[in-house]
């Protein structure tokens, strides 16, 4: 999540700190309307993104009998993830300084204090700065419920959540781009590869894992109940997602737009890709397939997208879309796992992808934007596989020590088999997703 000053075609200033005492090469910030006008409306497509995209993509994928418990999931992790974000997750991201600061921030601006009307953040509001961290934040849990989904208790998923976010994210946000030393590598990840979607995956592979399969994963159908919804919620990822890459340039620009058309190209591609392997394979193409791969198309090209070119990005979303069906037809029934709306498959497998070619298409010569100075092709695959290699196992490690503290507080994960058969929104909320006459 860093911004670039041009010197001809491929040479880059530094990148710049995004931290609350950001400062703009030697200039004193000066606030810009259009800037700041740019990344609030990013903002505010962000959060369609999440509410109520997100949770009407995944209320889709469930069975009618859990529909308002995914809804009701992601709804409330969205909302504590923001509040925790604002208490303290915001400071020790962005904090500038200490002892710790390779791995985590200090506590300055701790509940917002300091932070002002007068505040900026290079050329925007540090309010807008803060509210656009706060959507990554309150997201990028949120997409962990699509592993777990239709068995695991709502107490466990909020204490999860709340661990997670303090362990797990909020360290890697800062490492990534509050200046720690994820940062300082020079990794080309733009918009969030590591931190949000490989993340995820593998937080969402050890929740399959701890949490176990579904009751009748593999001997009954699990299939999607509602594609409609599943379509709109979709859509809806797809308009946020140009926000929440485009609005990473914190700036009105050229170099925002090609961020933007690079997002919205890889997306086509990916969805069109897995269509033809599906229609291919099966015979028939699927409104499933075409969404699954634009999915992959976005996180594929979400840590490229600042780097590559628009070809490049069609390339990389071609790539993804394949590999994806891989992932979700071939890889996941080797692994035995119940992903339940194959998180890992699509976030933790694209993300990968997109980590190891970014550079690849980074290249001047496919049409990209080239690397730092002095920095080749094989030592920037270097520094971004030894970041993805270290995001996977902080991940896991922190992602499994806060599934095992929701069970100790909660006296388990699961739901009781009864609670499971019955569907968790009568159980858990005493409410449900439809009413049936006779």
């Amino acid at each position: 999540m860093i911004r670039f000053s041009y010197v001809g075609r491929s040479t880059f200033a530094l990148p710049l700190l995004l931290g609350s005492s950001a400062v703009w090469a030697d200039e004193a910030p000066t606030l810009n309307s259009g800037d700041t006008a740019f990344v609030a409306l990013c903002s505010l497509v962000v959060l369609l993104m999440t509410l109520p995209g997100l949770a009407l993509f995944y209320g889709g994928m469930a069975r009618s009998k859990n529909v308002l418990s995914v809804l009701m999931q992601v709804f409330c992790t969205a909302s504590l993830m923001s509040l925790l974000f604002a208490f303290y997750g915001y400071s020790l991201t962005f904090g500038d300084g200490g002892s710790w600061q390779a791995v985590i921030g200090n506590l300055d601006k701790l509940f917002l204090k300091g932070v002002g009307v007068d505040s900026l953040v290079g050329s925007i509001p540090e309010y807008l700065y803060f509210l656009f961290m706060l959507l990554f934040a309150a997201i990028t849990p949120a997409i962990i419920v699509g592993a777990f989904a239709e068995r695991m208790k709502f107490s466990a998923v909020m204490v999860f959540m709340a661990v997670w976010l303090t362990i797990n994210y909020i360290p890697m946000a800062h490492m990534a781009w509050g200046g720690g030393w994820v940062f300082n590598l020079g990794v080309q990840d733009f918009a969030g590869g590591n931190v949000v979607h490989l993340n995820v995956g593998i937080a969402s592979l050890v929740g399959a894992w701890v949490v176990g399969r579904r009751r009748g994963f593999g001997t009954s159908a699990l299939a999607p109940h509602n594609m409609t919804m599943t379509l709109t919620g979709g859509s809806l990822l797809w308009v946020g997602w140009l926000g929440f890459c485009g609005g990473c340039a914190l700036a009105a620009s050229g170099f925002a737009m090609l961020v933007m058309v690079n997002t919205m190209l890889a997306s086509c591609a990916g969805a069109l890709a897995w269509m033809l392997v599906e229609w291919k394979h099966r015979g028939r193409p699927s409104l499933f397939g075409a969404l699954s791969g634009a999915i992959a198309g976005l996180v594929a090209i979400t840590p490229a997208c600042g780097y590559v070119g628009p070809m490049g990005a069609i390339v990389l979303g071609f790539i993804a879309g394949p590999l994806c069906v891989w992932s979700v037809e071939k890889l996941k029934p080797m692994i035995g796992l119940d992903d339940a709306f194959d998180v890992f498959g699509v976030h933790g497998v694209a993300g990968i992808l997109g980590g190891l070619l970014t550079p690849v298409f980074a290249m001047t010569a496919l049409g990209g934007q080239g690397f730092a100075e002095g920095r080749g092709l094989v030592d920037q695959l270097l520094v971004n596989g030894g970041a993805l290699l270290f995001s996977i196992l902080f991940s896991a490690i922190t992602s499994l020590i806060a599934y095992k503290v929701a069970a100790a507080c909660c006296g388990g994960l699961r739901v009781d088999e009864e609670a499971e058969i019955d569907g968790l929104d009568l159980s858990a909320h005493g409410e449900v997703g439809y009413k049936y006459s006779n």
